[in-house]
């Protein structure tokens, strides 16, 4: 079934909906959104922390586009840029050539955790976005009703959320955002919520849906942190990294035909290239394993976030690691454990960081202190581990702050005031709680939660 008023994209696009307006400039070449030298940053305790730096995207008609990164990438933030939603602090969005000067009437968001108004019925949730835009009751309810069908939801449209499960939720969402004809529909990261299956189904029918015509937009922004997702839907996956602040990596043509074969030489292989590059580091910034007398050392706070990983997850990795006698291939062993590369990649981050492992392509291998580690007894295993993490520089920081009388103690806001020049509040969180584990499991100090401070242990 063809969506009965959707049309292929015409040179001069119709106003939307019921807003009566001019209709919108036209395309230029394809183009339909674009950002140059995009810069995003938040207010901190030390002026302005930096989440995006200098972005140039480009959104043609007719292309699906993943936006995929770890946690702390920017993806979320650069989507709610692209459909008007967060201001840039420099830099430009465009929409048909157009700068931005608000929200961005040509996109149409589908959020993680679905957003419906539970005292609405499935249709009145559909409505919601023409109703904003003034259009008649009946014929809102006819529109509405036929984005329900189109998703396949028909015979829900009286049901409220509640009634619906959590496939059949994010369909509402669906299809409140095809409802209004949206140029690029944007989606946040859609199918996190749902169990393996449900998404599954939902991302192949909304694939067909695309294939053949029927998808009542031009483009697609998809927000992912799951590589095979990325492969499997986009025409061209743009990397972002994180340290320190959210910039292009690199972009990836997928250039598969679809339907795609996950099981076919092709895909495997752009899996394996994507992952080299979010595991990749260029080696001016890789940071050494050990400090080198001759030189400072250049890890600082602001450079070497701890990634939040617990000392048993990560020991939990490194004896995996041994088990496959020292190497394994990055994406099978996510694969083989039913993980996502967020799920997986901060414990390399952390492995990486304490100078136990290293990344090479596609493959990380255990380093001979790595080794020694994942075979370790319980004892061994704390003092090896308390070697390489006093180098780290939070660790450090705390350990070092302690030396002096024996009874010394240190406030956390001390260290919470030095981090937040750096760290949004919550990152702060994060960063001390995962000093805190580490520091305590290696025996370099102990922390007393309800007075909130630090203390030396005693040998």
């Amino acid at each position: 079934m063809r969506f009965p008023f959707f049309r292929p994209a015409p040179a001069v696009a119709p106003a939307a909906p019921g807003t009566h307006g001019s209709p919108v400039p036209p395309v230029d070449d394809g183009v339909l959104l674009e950002t140059v030298g995009l810069t995003k940053a938040y207010a901190g305790a030390d002026g302005e922390l930096p989440v995006l730096s200098g972005i140039d995207l480009t959104v043609r008609s007719g292309e699906i586009v993943a936006l995929l990164g770890r946690s702390g990438s920017g993806k979320s933030t650069l989507l709610r840029c692209l459909a008007g939603l967060l201001p840039p602090s420099s830099g430009t969005v465009r929409y048909r050539g157009t700068p931005l000067a608000g929200a961005n009437p040509g996109t149409a968001l589908v959020f993680q955790t679905f957003a419906l108004l539970p005292w609405l019925t499935v249709r009145q949730n559909v409505e919601l976005g023409l109703e904003a835009r003034g259009v008649p009751p009946r014929e809102r309810a006819r529109a509405a009703d036929q984005a329900i069908d189109l998703i396949g939801l028909a015979g829900f449209e009286s049901a409220y959320p509640k009634e619906l499960s959590g496939g059949m939720r994010q369909r509402v969402g669906f299809a409140r955002a095809l409802v209004v004809e949206p140029d690029v529909l944007m989606m946040d990261e859609p199918f996190s919520a749902l169990d393996v299956l449900t998404a599954e189904n939902l991302r192949g029918e909304l694939m067909e849906l695309w294939d053949s015509g029927q998808f009542p937009t031009r483009a697609v922004v998809l927000v992912t942190h799951n590589i095979e997702e990325a492969v499997l839907m986009a025409d061209r996956i743009v990397v972002l990294g994180s340290r320190p602040y959210g910039t292009i990596r690199e972009t990836v043509e997928v250039g598969l035909d679809r339907p795609r074969d996950r099981d076919c030489a092709a895909f495997d292989e752009l899996v394996d290239r994507v992952y080299r590059i979010m595991t990749g580091r260029p080696k001016e910034t890789r940071p050494p394993e050990r400090p080198d007398p001759g030189r400072p050392d250049r890890r600082t706070l602001a450079t070497t976030p701890l990634p939040t990983v617990s000392v048993d997850g990560l020991s939990g990795l490194a004896e995996m690691i041994a088990h496959r006698h020292g190497c394994c291939d990055l994406a099978d062993l996510a694969d083989g454990l039913g993980l996502d590369m967020d799920d997986v990649l901060p414990q390399v981050d952390a492995l990486d960081l304490l100078g136990f492992a290293e990344i090479h392509g596609d493959d990380l291998l255990l380093t001979e202190d790595g080794t020694a580690f994942a075979h370790a007894d319980v004892q061994d295993s704390r003092a090896l581990f308390a070697a390489a993490a006093v180098e780290v520089p939070l660790v450090k920081l705390i350990a070092n702050s302690l030396r002096g009388e024996p009874g010394a103690t240190v406030r956390a806001g001390f260290f919470r005031d030095l981090l937040a020049h750096h760290y949004t509040s919550e990152q702060v969180d994060r960063q001390l709680e995962t000093a805190t584990d580490w520091g305590r499991y290696a025996g370099l100090f102990g922390y007393d939660a309800d007075r909130q401070e630090y203390r030396l242990e005693e040998a």
